[in-house]
C-alpha cells in the first residue's frame, strides 16, 4: 500500500489547524489515515509545529512520501534533516561502474585472442564543408 505523509485540516471555519498524518495515497485529504505524527498551527506567532520525530522517521524509512507542504513542516521541525533518503537505483556512481558495450568488447578481445575493435573516426567540425543554407 502506497502511503503519504500529508496535512489533515481540522479547526473551525477560517481558523485552520492541521494534523500531520500518514494516510493511504488514495484517501481524501480529511479522510482515512493510519497514524497522527504531529500538529501544525499556522495561526500562532511563530507557527507552532509539534512532530513525533521517531514515528515520522520510521514512516519515512518505510517509504512514505511526504507532500511538499508536509516536507516543509518536517524540515521546520528538524526531522527532515535527520532523514537520509536511500540513493536511487540509477545513481551516477552505479552508471560509472557499468562498462559501455565498446569498453566490454575491448576488454573481452584480448582474452579471446582478437584485436580490439577500431575506434570510430572523429567527425569534421560543423560548417567545415560550407554552409548548407
Amino acid at each position: 500500500m502506497a502511503t503519504r505523509i500529508r496535512l489533515r485540516r481540522t479547526g473551525k471555519k477560517k481558523q485552520p489547524h492541521y494534523r500531520l498524518v500518514v494516510a493511504p495515497a488514495a484517501a481524501p485529504r480529511d479522510g482515512r489515515f493510519i497514524e497522527i505524527l504531529g500538529h501544525y498551527n499556522p495561526r500562532s506567532d511563530p507557527p507552532e509545529v509539534r512532530v513525533n520525530s521517531e514515528r515520522a522517521l520510521l514512516w519515512l524509512r518505510r517509504g512514505a512520501q511526504p507532500t511538499d507542504t508536509a516536507r516543509a513542516v518536517l524540515a521546520r521541525s528538524g526531522v527532515w534533516s535527520l532523514f537520509r533518503p536511500q540513493p536511487a537505483a540509477s545513481s551516477a556512481a552505479e552508471e560509472a561502474a557499468v562498462p559501455t558495450a565498446r569498453e566490454a568488447a575491448a576488454a573481452a578481445a584480448p582474452a579471446l585472442g582478437e584485436e580490439a575493435p577500431p575506434e570510430p573516426e572523429a567527425l569534421p567540425p560543423e560548417g567545415a564543408y560550407g554552409s548548407a543554407g
